[in-house]
């Protein structure tokens, strides 16, 4: 039997348009609609709505000739099935077409940012999104007037542009449309927010349509974040069913503290996951590629994205404009702040996280990142080098009014050597840097392989894709510089990549163009097919609910605990200066040397102004002088440590000669990380193998905590050397899940140890500091705990947290062959006088001092001020241009002493 034939429907008659009040009819013949006076917006959802009720409609057509077939001698009830199924299937078709209506509040919508990125994203998600169910109304807002506000609205809309592969005529259609839709209102007060809201509620009515949620956009200052965000919270919700996405532009807090102040305060009116905070580089295509690249060539990166392999990694954001005209927000944030802190720590974490088995799942990426911020090390003051380009402080004083004394010391550029502490990428120096006035705008990450290839040819025929000593690396290439546009390069010698080919093509070949060092055709170069801006990008994120592409609360106070302590460090530094593009030379060069980061240049410091050559550091005597019969020497910092360093190695050579062995016990503390990394990176002949390494003291929180004594040493020290596993002697300060209790008698066990493996409980050296309150171990002046008795390790109690600590005692410390006792920082001037007063140095100290005293008013001063009884063993210098300030003298002091002068406890005396 012939069944009926399927036909689209010659005339249908469908209800009054959705978008408009009147009645309307929709006509379509031999399948092809036409609307009648419908708006734009309304003729694309009715097309849909056409072809899918026409559709539901074959099917019901269908299904109602299978029953008529297969089910014609069958109950009623059957009938009624198939009914109630064709019914469901329309529902589920309509349900996914028409998906409801988006509400966006641009907040700032008359800013540089909104005029700039922001209104041209929203088209683009309007370009994208028309069509596939979804209405939208844009609602522009900021405290400028209705009237001045339409005006600049209307003038921003009209110079919206669209893709190049866009007919000009369906460009020009589309952009009338998102101007219909985009209407400006005045928002500052909570009746203002429930005015909107009921305006939107009103038109949702309206026109019979479901909200799905709405987007607020704060394109703000952060002060306003916490009124705006309890106006929201109170007055403009959505209503049940619909979801609430709120976005938030950096500065995230001007630190760890001020962060969290700002965190706890959106936690009080918004969910987490209501919270998208922006980080426009995570939409650079080039950054957003990283993870999906890593997951399309995992096979190949696999056995290559490690530390055995992986030289180094860079991550670099240069610009050539400067700070003209922003100079109150960077002389409260820096480059520091600006850039690394957020953009480039961003990118590192997608670089050095561990890879998720399933990318595609935002949860798993934002957890591996998490994990990546915990893996960083601490960076140190030495970790960083700083610049200024010259003109900055003249734009602050004319910018902001300053005297015309005024000298910031904010920096313009930032050089910062980060490592992790992580079997994947343990001992792999990431380089950050970035900064303004420089040679060339230009981003990248660069992911440089070791070369462990030697090739017997001639190098004119090493051939690009072959050829195993040429470099091995692969280049995020983020945008502009010499490419001039995003790409992914890939060394030919390394691996053929996998990209996706509807998003990413080859780039077409251009013989003259060299990148890091080599012509473009030595690597596989990708570059987008449609290159997109990095704001229409997280936009579009955001309307889809993509978390990955943002900032967590978790992640976000991760990195400032990472960078707090560094920015704390660098409060008072004097950047390096620098005239600006191209003359910069090779000023801003800097190399690395285990945790340490030096410009490679060292300028010639001026310390007395005037003709002729200037002092340098070494023109200064080293002072040498004895205390209770012992060498007492203060030098420079960097002289002071390769001294000490020399006579710890000549130490242990004698021990290990005589005795086979040698017992090195070490406090903690900052003083004396650059003698542990001076001894890791230039003292190849140390007899590290025979060496047991011990601990004078510790405080009493977990081994792996930053604050733990044996993490600084194993940071700066055990990992870069060889000391086998057996040697080294942490302090027993957590047992049985406890720390420092004392039925758990750790101090008992250690002192057992030592009574174990040390002769006569005699170490050979021991290396102490001395804080400013003159304590030494953790001694203290006011607890008498330690100082005598038969104890060879006790607890104590320090004034400052963490209170509880374990130290060696000091008849235990006394024993000692040699003891050294280390005294670096400017805060130690006094306590440092305290000690010495009691013996001949006090002397030739002071007469010491008054020499720099003089020298200092000659002219040492950067500002030409005079020292009074509060400064520093320091003296300040200037270049001939204003350079930056040189220390000229570190309080620092090494004190030698043998076992039988007992030099401890007079200098705990003095201080009691």
């Amino acid at each position: 039997m012939k069944g009926p034939q399927l036909f689209p429907p010659v005339v249908y008659q469908k209800p009054p348009c959705p978008w408009s009040a009147r009645t309307r009819w929709v006509h379509a013949r031999a399948g092809q609609a036409r609307l009648q006076e419908c708006s734009p917006e309304t003729k694309t959802g009715t097309l849909i709505l056409i072809q899918t009720l026409w559709l539901a409609r074959s099917a019901l057509t269908a299904l109602g000739m299978l029953a008529q077939l297969y089910f014609k001698r069958l109950p009623g009830w059957w009938k009624m099935l198939v009914v109630a199924m064709c019914m469901a299937l329309l529902a589920c078709l309509q349900a996914q077409e028409l998906q409801g209506h988006v509400s966006i509040i641009l907040l700032g919508a008359t800013g540089d940012l909104a005029k700039k990125y922001l209104w041209q994203g929203l088209f683009q998600l309007y370009l994208d999104e028309v069509g596939k169910g979804y209405s939208f109304s844009f609602h522009g807002a900021a405290l400028t007037s209705t009237k001045q506000g339409q005006e600049f609205i209307a003038k921003v809309l009209e110079s919206l542009s669209c893709p190049e592969d866009m007919a000009p005529g369906r460009c020009a259609e589309l952009r009338g449309q998102f101007q219909q839709l985009s209407q400006y209102r005045h928002l500052r007060t909570s009746e203002d927010y429930m005015a909107l809201s009921k305006d939107i509620e009103a038109q949702l009515q309206h026109k019979g349509l479901q909200e799905a949620g709405r987007i607020f956009y704060f394109s703000v200052p952060p002060f306003a974040y916490a009124d705006i965000a309890r106006n929201i919270n109170s007055s403009c919700r959505p209503g049940p069913g619909a979801w609430l996405r709120v976005v938030l532009e950096k500065p995230f807090g001007h630190d760890r503290l001020s962060a969290q102040q700002l965190a706890t305060e959106l936690g009080s009116f918004f969910q987490e996951k209501e919270m998208y905070r922006v980080d426009h580089y995570l939409g650079k295509q080039a950054v957003a590629q990283i993870l999906p690249f890593r997951d399309q060539n995992r096979k190949a990166l696999d056995g290559l994205w490690n530390r055995h392999h992986v030289e180094r990694v860079e991550i670099i954001m240069k610009e050539t404009v400067d700070a003209e005209g922003r100079t109150s927000f960077y002389e409260e944030y820096g480059v520091i702040r600006d850039v690394l802190q957020n953009h480039l720590t961003e990118v590192l974490t997608l670089v050095a996280m561990e890879l998720p088995h399933n990318i595609s799942s935002s949860e798993a990426v934002l957890r591996h990142k998490l994990q990546a911020f915990r893996a960083l090390r601490g960076l140190q003051k030495g970790s960083a080098v700083l610049g200024q380009y010259q003109a900055y402080s003249e734009q602050v004083r004319r910018e902001q009014r300053k005297p015309d004394s005024f000298r910031s010391l904010t920096p313009t550029f930032a050089g910062i050597l980060v490592h992790m502490d992580n079997l994947r990428w343990e001992g792999v120096p990431f380089l950050l840097m970035s900064g303004k006035a420089l040679d060339e705008r230009v981003g990248y990450v660069r992911i440089l392989f070791r070369n462990q290839a030697y090739c017997a040819q001639n190098e004119k025929r090493w051939v690009a894709d072959q050829s195993q000593c040429l470099p091995r690396q692969i280049v995020f290439y983020i945008g502009h510089g010499e490419l001039g546009s995003p790409a992914v390069l890939v060394s030919r010698n390394l691996f053929r990549p996998s990209l996706p080919s509807k998003s990413w093509k080859e780039v077409e070949g251009r013989p003259r163009l060299h990148l890091f060092g080599r012509p473009l055709s030595d690597y596989y170069a990708y570059s987008p097919v449609r290159e997109q801006d990095a704001y229409s990008v997280l936009i579009s994120h955001i309307f889809h609910g993509r978390k990955d592409s943002f900032i967590t609360t978790e992640n976000l106070l991760a990195s400032w605990v990472f960078w707090t302590p560094l920015l704390d460090s660098l409060a008072h530094e004097v950047p390096r200066l620098y005239p600006g593009g191209a003359e910069n030379g090779h000023l801003l060069d800097f190399e690395f040397s285990g945790t340490q980061l030096r410009f490679s240049q060292q300028q010639l410091e001026q310390l007395v102004p005037g003709p002729g050559s200037a002092p340098k550091p070494s023109d200064f005597q080293v002072l040498q002088a004895k205390y209770r019969e012992s060498p007492l020497i203060s030098a420079w910092p960097e002289e002071l440590i390769a001294k000490l360093a020399e006579d710890i190695e000549a130490t242990a050579v004698r021990a290990v000669q005589r005795f086979g062995e040698f017992h090195l016990a070490l406090s903690g503390g900052s003083s004396p990380v650059p003698l542990f990394e001076q001894l890791a990176t230039r003292h190849y002949g140390f007899p590290w193998a025979h060496t047991h390494l011990w601990l004078v003291d510790e405080r009493c929180v977990p081994l792996r905590d930053p604050e733990s004594n044996f993490q600084g040493l194993q940071a700066h020290l055990l990992q870069h050397v060889r000391v086998p596993h057996y040697n080294v002697h942490p302090m027993p300060v957590h047992l049985h899940q406890r720390l420092c209790a004392e039925e758990d008698r750790g101090a008992q066990m250690y002192a057992s140890e030592i009574s174990a493996l040390v002769t006569n409980s005699s170490f050979d050296l021991v290396l102490l500091g001395m804080g400013m309150d003159g304590h030494t171990a953790s001694l203290f002046p006011q607890s008498p705990a330690g100082l005598e008795g038969t104890q060879l390790v006790v607890l104590t109690r320090s004034p400052s947290k963490p209170h509880e600590r374990m130290s060696l005692s000091l008849p235990l410390i006394n024993r000692a062959h040699k003891v050294a006792v280390l005294v670096m920082g400017r805060m130690k001037r006094e306590i440092t006088m305290l000690v010495v007063l009691g013996g001949q140095v006090a002397a030739c100290l002071s007469q010491h001092l008054d020499s720099l005293r003089r020298q200092r008013k000659r002219g040492c001063g950067a500002h030409g001020s005079a020292w009074g009884p509060g400064d520093d063993f320091s003296v300040s210098s200037v270049g001939h241009r204003g350079g930056p300030t040189r220390r000229c003298l570190e309080n620092a002091l090494t004190l030698l002493t043998p076992s039988s002068a007992s030099p401890l406890h007079p200098l705990l005396d003095v201080v009691s």
